[in-house]
C-alpha cells in the first residue's frame, strides 16, 4: 500500500521556502500518526527541511544526485529503487511535489489535509480530482489558524 501524505492549500500550495506556509499542530500530529513505523519516501529538499531525521521512521530519499548522502537517509535514484528499499508493507510518500508526481499513478491512497486558505508559496501540487473521497473530518478556524479538513482519498 502506497499512501501519499500531504497538506495542501486551496490553491495547491504545499510549501514555501523549504517549509510549510502554515502552522497546524493537529496536522503535524496526524502526520506523525500516519507515518510512524513506516518507511517514508521523500525528495532531498523534503529531507533537508527536517532539523534531524524523524524518530521511528525510515527515511528513503529519492534524488538524482548520485553523490548525495546524509546521516539517517537511505538513498534511491528512481521509483523502483525507492520501493525496493521500502520492502513489503505500507509506504508513506511525503513529498515534495516532484516526488508526489512520480508516485501519483501508482499510489493506493491519499491522506490529505486540505488547508482552507490560498497560501503564498513556491511548491504546488495539482488537485486529486480523479480520486474518490472515503472519509472527511472538518475542523474550524481557531485563533490565527485557518480551517482545515482531514481527507482520505482512494482510487
Amino acid at each position: 500500500m502506497i499512501t501519499l501524505v500531504l497538506a495542501r492549500a486551496r490553491n495547491g500550495v504545499i510549501g514555501r521556502d523549504g517549509g510549510l506556509p502554515w502552522h497546524l499542530p493537529a496536522d503535524l500530529k496526524r502526520f506523525k500518526a500516519l507515518t510512524m513505523g513506516k518507511p517514508m519516501i521523500m525528495g532531498r529538499k523534503t529531507f533537508d527541511s527536517f532539523p534531524a531525521p524523524l524518530p521511528g521512521r525510515r527515511h528513503i530519499v529519492l534524488t538524482r544526485d548520485r553523490a548525495w548522502s546524509a546521516p539517517g537517509a537511505e538513498v534511491a535514484h528512481d521509483v523502483a529503487g525507492a520501493l525496493a528499499l521500502a520492502g513489503e508493507g505500507p509506504v508513506a510518500v511525503i513529498g515534495g511535489a516532484e516526488i508526489f508526481d512520480l508516485f501519483r499513478d501508482i499510489a493506493d491512497r491519499v491522506e490529505l489535509t486540505e488547508v482552507n486558505i490560498d497560501a503564498d508559496g513556491d511548491v504546488v501540487v495539482a488537485p486529486f480530482s480523479d480520486w474518490r473521497e472515503v472519509e472527511r473530518q472538518d475542523h474550524p478556524a481557531s485563533d490565527d489558524r485557518p480551517s482545515y479538513s482531514f481527507v482520505t482519498l482512494e482510487r
